[in-house]
């Protein structure tokens, strides 16, 4: 005798075809949520370009030798990522550190380890404690040269974790996160750097950033929708 199959093992199997209205529903929802974080990925952009242009502008004010460590600290990161060594693991371990410190705060716990540069900041810390100890001027150039380091480090790596998610449809995750990302660190190398330097202004950045953001954005929309 024939055994007749349960209505719930139906339905069970209907959803996992995809044949089921709610999961239709909810894998358009998740397209559309896809496509508005494309667009303000893209909107983003903006903001990641007037950013850089921001930075630089005040960076160029610090003493040209600091700043030749500082860019020398991201090249070489790129020399040893590029062609001897991928340092995964190194990032990988401060990720994990970030979650075991975040571990209490469930909504920041998935994304802190993207948006903190854990290094950076440890070499902080370690730049105000041993510049009281032996002088600013005698560590600084070392710090410069692993600020950058570190920072290079933490992008790319984020980069790379967010770009290997599966599922992101139109990379709108990718464009929109990345985006996100490298704002957020930028500002917070900023800070950073406006805290040692005293010719390094983090007001000037900001304004300047979100001023020429606002430029370019009204620019386009004028010139794709007001014209």
């Amino acid at each position: 005798m024939e055994k007749k199959e349960s209505p719930k093992k139906k339905n069970t199997e209907s959803r996992q075809k995809g044949n089921w209205p709610f999961a239709k529903t909810s894998g358009f929802s998740d397209r559309i949520f896809s496509i508005i974080k494309l667009v303000l990925g893209i909107c983003l952009l903006f903001l990641v370009y007037t950013s850089s242009v921001s930075f630089i502008g005040e960076f160029s004010k610090i003493d040209r030798v600091l700043q030749n460590y500082f860019w020398w600290g991201a090249v070489t990161f790129l020399i040893i990522y590029l062609f001897i060594w991928e340092p995964a693991i190194i990032y990988t371990k401060g990720q994990r550190a970030l979650e075991l410190t975040f571990n209490l705060f469930k909504p920041l716990v998935r994304v802190a380890p993207y948006l903190f540069p854990i290094y950076t900041i440890i070499l902080l810390a370690a730049y105000g404690l041993l510049s009281l100890i032996f002088g600013s001027q005698e560590v600084i150039k070392f710090f410069m040269f692993f600020f950058s380091f570190s920072i290079a480090l933490h992008l790319v790596f984020s980069a790379k974790s967010l770009r290997s998610k599966q599922e992101d449809f139109l990379k709108a995750n990718y464009i929109f996160g990345f985006s996100f990302l490298y704002v957020l660190n930028l500002a917070l190398l900023a800070l950073v750097l406006n805290l040692v330097f005293a010719e390094f202004s983090f007001v000037s950045y900001f304004n300047n950033s979100f001023q020429q953001a606002k430029d370019i954005f009204y620019a386009v929309f004028n010139q794709l929708f007001l014209r």
